[in-house]
């Protein structure tokens, strides 16, 4: 029998995405995974490919915008364990220092207990003013 990805094990992936901890983040993806983006220069934003890009990718975010947080997160998972859900709010200082602050999911497709698709959805709203 395979493992099975949980809903606890998602939410653990978000506590680290929070700590900024790349090793936590990555533990339950898959060495083949693909991530694509909330943004980018197709219709389903931008493909990211492999474990060590999508790592260099989401340590990008945190270099970018060191105070960032994917607040009050939840999550669930389908019965036969092969998609799950995470539903959370993102706020971080953008560069410029405005804000973004906007709720959003993540879409996962899950292999042998193993992280194998990430589609990232975000809420579209202009930055809030600096504080």
């Amino acid at each position: 029998m395979s493992p099975k990805l949980t809903a606890e094990d998602l939410k653990a992936t978000f506590d680290a995405f929070n700590r900024h901890d790349i090793d936590g983040v990555m533990t339950h993806f898959a060495d083949d995974c693909v991530f694509y983006t909330v943004a980018g220069d197709h219709e389903y934003g931008n493909k990211i490919e492999g474990r060590e890009a999508i790592a260099k990718a989401f340590e990008g975010v945190w270099t970018a915008m060191p105070d960032v947080q994917w607040a009050e997160h939840s999550h669930f998972m389908s019965e036969d364990g092969t998609r799950g859900v995470s539903q959370w709010t993102f706020r971080a200082t953008n560069p410029d220092g405005t804000r973004t602050e906007v709720q959003g999911a993540d879409l996962f497709r899950i292999r042998d207990g193993r992280i194998v698709e990430k589609q990232a959805i975000r809420k579209q709203r202009p930055a809030v003013p600096a504080k």
